[in-house]
C-alpha cells in the first residue's frame, strides 16, 4: 500500500460496536481474531477487537472476590475500516449477529464513547456490588454488633462499606459495617 493510501485508510478507521450473543463475546473476539489472521491482507483493515470489561467486587458466601465482568453483556468492540471485505469477515463471523447502526451500515462511535469506555476499563478502582439495597433489613453477622438487626441507610460501593440503623438503647443509631458483615433479612 502506498503512502498516500495509508494516511486515507487510517482516517477512515473507526471503532465499530457489535452484537453478538450474550455470553459467547470472548468466542466472538477468538474468532473474528483467527478469521484476521487467516485472511490475507484483514490485518490492514481490522486492528483491534475489544470486549469492554471492568472489575467489581462480589461477596460470595463471606468472602470478597474480584471478578471482571463484561461492560454491556452481547457487545463487542471492533477497531476497523469499514468496506465490503472487512464488513462480511466480521459479519459473517459465528455468534455475530450484526453491527450496531441503521440497516446494514455501521455507526461508528463517537470519540466521547470510546473514551469513556476505554476510561472505564482503565479504572483501577474496583466497584463493590451488593446484593442489598437501601431501606433493606439486615442482620449483622460479625463484629461488636454481631445479632444485632437493622436497616440499610447507605450504600459506599467504592469502599464495600454499608451504613446501618441499629436499635441499640431503644434508639436508632448509624453504625458503618464492611459489607461481609451483614447478611439480607
Amino acid at each position: 500500500m502506498t503512502d498516500i493510501k495509508k494516511q486515507n485508510a487510517h482516517t477512515d478507521r473507526k471503532w465499530y460496536a457489535i452484537h453478538t450473543y450474550s455470553g459467547y463475546e470472548n468466542a466472538v473476539v477468538r474468532n473474528l481474531r483467527q478469521r484476521i489472521q487467516s485472511t490475507e491482507g484483514m490485518d490492514e483493515l481490522i486492528f483491534d477487537v475489544v470486549v469492554p470489561m471492568e472489575k467489581k467486587i462480589k461477596v460470595k458466601g463471606a468472602k470478597k472476590v474480584e471478578v471482571e465482568e463484561t461492560i454491556y453483556p452481547g457487545y463487542v468492540l471492533v477497531d476497523m475500516i469499514v468496506n465490503d471485505e472487512s464488513w462480511y469477515i466480521v459479519r459473517n463471523t459465528p455468534r455475530v449477529t450484526g453491527f450496531v447502526g441503521a440497516g446494514t451500515t455501521p455507526v461508528p462511535l463517537t470519540p466521547a464513547e470510546i473514551e469513556y469506555l476505554f476510561s472505564k476499563m482503565r479504572e483501577s478502582k474496583t466497584v463493590h456490588e451488593f446484593a442489598i439495597k437501601v431501606a433493606d433489613p439486615v442482620m449483622v453477622t460479625d463484629g461488636p454488633f454481631k445479632n444485632f438487626e437493622g436497616k440499610v441507610e447507605s450504600i459506599d460501593n467504592l469502599r464495600g462499606k454499608l451504613k446501618v440503623m441499629v436499635n441499640m438503647f431503644g434508639r436508632e443509631t448509624p453504625v458503618e459495617i464492611d459489607f461481609v458483615q451483614v447478611k439480607a433479612i
